[in-house]
């Protein structure tokens, strides 16, 4: 697969640098709003929106973004985006906008958003970061509902606010919620979970002669960054 096209840009985002599983950002929404399923895709939507407005608009802007402006630039427009989407979640999904609450203006300091924007969309041309911007956004909204649904499940026996595990009732027999998943520390465990079974299969792939990430992991501009322990940490 080549470098820098749309396909390879969306592969590294959601499976090679997932930025929940295998980078470890943006640990404070994913570790709050994933009470449910529910609240967990609708931020991984708001912030991939986000993300790849952002990416498009700082690579067509890099040639004209001075150096020593570089970071407070980068936060100009990505609080003009995150400003943009929280509007429209409040006028058109105001159950979302609750749900979501202060997590939804803190898009502006994700440091998912500012990694992207000084890794790859400062240094590449606007098509490659702005699917970058979006393979990212997907692989932090696959991760964080999958962390959403299992802390729903197990803490409520629901999906997506639907019934699953039939809840004990009158004497009767049925799933016993265990509340402390949807409670603050289930967040911190279920993380701990997938990011291990994640791993198993890394590691696994990796004992069968599989590079699973088929990269540096270092950062998703290799080819354009001056790091010379990037490469798999050879010397570029």
């Amino acid at each position: 697969m080549k470098a820098n096209t749309p396909a390879e840009r969306l592969v590294n985002g959601i499976i090679k640098e997932n930025p929940t599983f295998v980078l470890v950002l943006g640990m404070c929404p994913t570790l709050a709003v994933t009470t449910s399923a529910i609240n967990g895709i609708g931020m991984g939507l708001t912030t991939t929106v986000v993300l790849a407005m952002s990416n498009l608009m700082i690579s067509l802007l890099r040639k004209f973004i001075p150096d020593g402006v570089r970071m407070p630039a980068f936060i100009v427009v990505v609080a003009s985006f995150v400003t943009i989407v929280q509007m429209l979640l409040q006028g058109f999904i105001p159950s979302l906008y609750s749900a979501l609450g202060i997590y939804i203006p803190l898009i502006v300091v994700n440091c998912i958003i500012l990694g992207r924007a000084e890794a790859y969309a400062s240094k590449n041309p606007p098509i490659p970061s702005l699917f970058d911007g979006i393979g990212m956004g997907l692989g932090f909204t696959l991760s964080i509902t999958c962390i959403g649904a299992v802390r729903e499940l197990l803490g409520a026996g629901q999906i997506f606010g639907h019934q699953i595990l039939p809840l004990a009732a009158g004497g009767k027999f049925g799933y016993e919620p265990i509340t402390i998943f949807i409670l603050a520390p289930g967040a911190f465990f279920v993380l701990a979970m997938l990011a291990a079974l994640q791993n198993k299969f890394k590691i696994g792939a990796a004992k069968r002669g599989i590079d699973p990430s088929e990269g540096c992991g270092c950062c998703a501009g290799c080819d354009t960054c001056n790091n010379t322990m990037c490469k798999g940490g050879k010397e570029a």
